[in-house]
């Protein structure tokens, strides 16, 4: 199976039946990571960092896809809210924030505040190259970039009916990887309450 750059450009070559594609893999590498960063959120993808507001607005991470939590110290949750209730709600008032949204590359906290946040994201799937032959996501699960790889080719060559399949064996291998991940986290988890009951 797939271990890094090279043996995925061999395995997606042969599974395609194509002999032809190395000048273009690349290109194909690029439209299948996009796919995934779309629709896969797995732990894997998780990571944190400091955003850093002057007056309620900071610049996220250049690999952000999506939040996963935005706190404030000491450990105060912020909300996500949509921009025009943060507005509506808020406005242009000083004080701790209390939510936040996402506009563009840049998060914007309500109440305006200067600090920093921690934020824990899933961020975007480092990119395959030649320089960067391998990460977390060819080594867990091969197959998710062979047949992402191989869809792609198949599209390229326009022959749907190989599309068509790559494609339902590639959303079967996300679904598994999602599914394991799903596992992993709440597999042995019990179900609590948060306020005592009546």
């Amino acid at each position: 199976m797939s271990a890094d750059y090279a043996s995925l450009l061999i395995d997606a070559g042969e599974y395609s039946g194509r002999s032809d594609i190395a000048q273009h893999f690349d290109r194909f590498l690029r439209f299948a990571e996009a796919k995934f960063n779309r629709t896969l959120r797995v732990s894997d993808m998780e990571t944190e960092a400091t955003v850093s507001l002057i007056d309620g607005d900071g610049n996220l991470p250049t690999d952000f896809l999506e939040a996963r939590e935005v706190l404030m110290a000491p450990r105060y949750p912020l909300r996500a809210m949509s921009l025009q209730l943060l507005t509506s709600r808020y406005g242009s008032f000083g004080g701790q924030p209390k939510g936040y949204s996402v506009i563009g590359n840049r998060l914007s906290a309500r109440p305006t505040w200067t600090g920093d946040l921690a934020l824990t994201y899933y961020a975007s799937i480092p990119a395959l190259t030649i320089v960067n032959p391998t990460n977390w996501l060819l080594t867990k699960a091969p197959d998710v970039y062979l047949y992402a790889v191989v869809e792609e080719i198949a599209t390229w060559a326009n022959d749907m009916a190989k599309a068509a399949t790559a494609q339902g064996q590639r959303i079967v291998a996300m679904s598994g990887l999602s599914l394991q991940d799903e596992r992993a986290r709440w597999g042995n988890a019990q179900v609590g309450l948060e306020w005592p009951t009546p």
